[in-house]
């Protein structure tokens, strides 16, 4: 059984699929979640035991605080890392024709997500002695693109969170906004299509971030980082 943990949403494809895996291989526990039920029972497949990916919509807080807890209250490792992975971004459009439902789905997910587990996780936290949380921001959390607007307001409401939130936190849990930089992902694909093909595989990146996010500490630094 392995002696440590994190606890990574969006576990299930992309950034957090790969993160996922080098976390593992450096000998961390991994509790992962993913929206899709195909691709969690595959995220599962590929990491297998004793590492555990569950089917949690971030976007329901009663789903995230019943996955969170059951996590801490369970026999395994508690999370020393949790790591805010999840999002989605709506199809390139100006704001002025972008739904109603898909932006409210997208701040559900990216904003409402993140603090969902927060909220979860920090009374857990405490209670084990510390830790640290990194919320997954963007270059559109620091700066704007057009047609991406509903996504840049939702990466800057990350930086503001994570900012606050550090400033509240109690000795010996921190908060940083990372950003991940540009990665070949089906979301940037999503927005430059094949133009994505010369950015960093997400398998790539995820040698530098593993490491980045493993030298956060506690004891709290700047708050906005970058891979």
């Amino acid at each position: 059984m392995n002696s440590k943990a994190w606890l990574i949403t969006g576990a299930t494809r992309g950034l957090g699929l790969a993160l996922s895996h080098w976390a593992a291989d450096m000998g961390y526990q991994i509790y992962g979640c993913g929206s899709s039920a195909d691709a969690v029972a595959e995220a599962r497949r590929q990491l297998g035991s004793p590492h555990a990916i569950e089917q949690v919509d971030v976007g329901d807080a009663a789903a995230v605080e019943q996955w969170v807890r059951g996590i801490f209250a369970g026999p395994g490792p508690c999370p020393e890392r949790i790591i805010n992975n999840a999002a989605i971004i709506t199809p390139n459009s100006p704001l002025w024709e972008v739904s109603v439902g898909d932006f409210s789905r997208l701040i559900q997910i990216n904003v409402c997500g993140t603090f969902h587990v927060i909220r979860a996780a920090v009374p857990c936290m405490q209670k084990r002695g510390g830790g640290v949380i990194v919320n997954l921001s963007s270059g559109w959390g620091r700066s704007v693109s057009p047609e991406v607007a509903p996504y840049c307001a939702s990466k800057w409401a990350i930086e503001g969170l994570t900012q606050a939130l550090a400033e509240e936190l109690p000795d010996g849990l921190a908060a940083y906004a990372l950003n991940p930089g540009v990665i070949d992902t089906r979301m940037l694909r999503s927005c430059f299509g094949a133009g994505a093909d010369s950015s960093i595989k997400p398998e790539a990146w995820a040698q530098k971030a593993g490491p980045r996010i493993e030298k956060l500490t506690t004891r709290q630094g700047p708050i906005s980082v970058s891979v």
